[in-house]
């Protein structure tokens, strides 16, 4: 028994109860957003975005990478990212050059003081997403948690690509 509305093309629209799961997924999903942003600011003054760009840099040889290869790593596009490394610049966080090997594109490198502002975020960050999200979970909702977000990413790669 369902109480699904057909919709375009045969396919069935979410029921109510699907409706209401997809809401409290969405919104729960946002308040931990919120409050993980709201955390990461006010111990460690950095944005979800500085964050972002502090690991993959962090990570990458040399702590440097094409402007081009991190947007593609932080799921960014180019100009999103270029204003954003704009003020990370004159914060001191990064710095950016010129690309030996391509005239055209740019480098952008991790500073020591980038690198310190990572360094030091980092365990108040570990310890946010422990408290707020992996103690809120059993084992068993933790594997889960993580298979809905492959099965998610899988689908909507596939569609991207597609």
């Amino acid at each position: 028994m369902t109480n699904a509305t057909p919709g375009r093309g045969g396919r069935q629209l979410p029921t109510a109860e699907q409706l209401r799961i997809w809401r409290d997924f969405i919104e729960t999903t946002q308040t931990l957003g919120s409050r993980l942003t709201s955390r990461l600011q006010t111990e460690c003054a950095l944005s979800p975005g500085d964050y972002a760009v502090l690991l993959a840099l962090s990570e990458a040889e040399d702590r440097q990478l094409r402007s081009s290869e991190l947007a593609t790593r932080i799921g960014w596009e180019r100009s999103r990212l270029s204003h954003h490394l704009g003020r990370m610049e004159r914060r001191g966080l990064i710095r950016r050059q010129e690309s030996a090997a391509d005239p055209r594109g740019a480098e952008v490198l991790l500073t020591e003081a980038g690198a310190e502002a990572f360094q030091r975020s980092t365990y108040p960050h570990l310890r946010a997403i422990r408290e707020l999200f992996v103690d809120a979970l059993t084992p068993e909702q933790l594997v889960a948690a993580g298979e809905i977000a492959a099965a998610l990413r899988d689908r909507l790669d596939r569609q991207q690509d597609g």
